[in-house]
């Protein structure tokens, strides 16, 4: 029986990744700059900081590079406390755990303030017991740390906890640290889609649970 619940966010109950590949290019419109066609691969894999070097030197930026990492986060933080919006049916699974009185918890790899922005504008902030980042924990989710220390608080054992996410990686990390888990699907980890379905103790696609 599930006695308590750790969420992603990205990805897993937020519809954000395709921003992700698009905040480069949100940028560059805003200050009247047409963005190359395959910038939102280019910049996936790069960190704020390589990534604001990339734009400068590829785009000929009259700005330094503080200047753009700002305008950057500005383009951040304006989606989440506008945009960002849930992923079909994730609502309705928080409210779900909600009203039978389940404690839930979020564990990200992103900011606190923007997911405390997002879900302050989508009415549920209220329903979490506790925000937990990787950054300020000092950790990854290749490392089980933020799911144990989030079940700690809850008071609830491992294997009555269940964990949601959307990556590979995450689903392994807290599949091996004894949790059940719950993987959403996200366009994003299409190519290892049949991997984490062999790995996930529940999947959820287009809505629709496996079990």
């Amino acid at each position: 029986m599930i006695k308590g619940v750790i969420f992603d966010i990205d990805g897993t109950l937020l519809d954000t990744m395709p921003f992700w590949s698009d905040v480069g290019a949100r940028y560059l419109r805003s200050i009247h700059v047409e963005p190359g066609k395959d910038l939102g691969s280019i910049l996936f894999s790069m960190t704020l900081e390589e990534g604001t070097r990339y734009l400068k030197e590829t785009y000929s930026l009259p700005y330094t590079e503080e200047e753009i990492r700002r305008g950057v986060l500005d383009q951040i933080a304006h989606f989440y406390q506008q945009e960002a919006d849930f992923k079909p049916g994730m609502r309705e699974i928080l409210k779900g755990y909600h009203d039978a009185g389940i404690p839930m918890v979020l564990a990200t790899t992103g900011d606190r303030h923007l997911v405390m922005d997002a879900f302050t504008r989508l009415g549920v902030m209220d329903w979490f017991q506790a925000v937990y980042t990787a950054t300020e924990l000092h950790t990854n989710k290749k490392e089980p740390l933020i799911y144990e220390t989030a079940a700690s608080f809850m008071g609830t054992a491992i294997k009555e906890t269940a964990v949601y996410e959307d990556v590979l990686h995450a689903i392994l990390t807290a599949k091996k640290a004894g949790f059940y888990t719950v993987a959403v699907y996200d366009s994003s980890s299409e190519k290892e889609w049949d991997q984490i379905i062999a790995i996930a103790d529940d999947t959820i696609r287009d809505n629709e649970r496996s079990i």
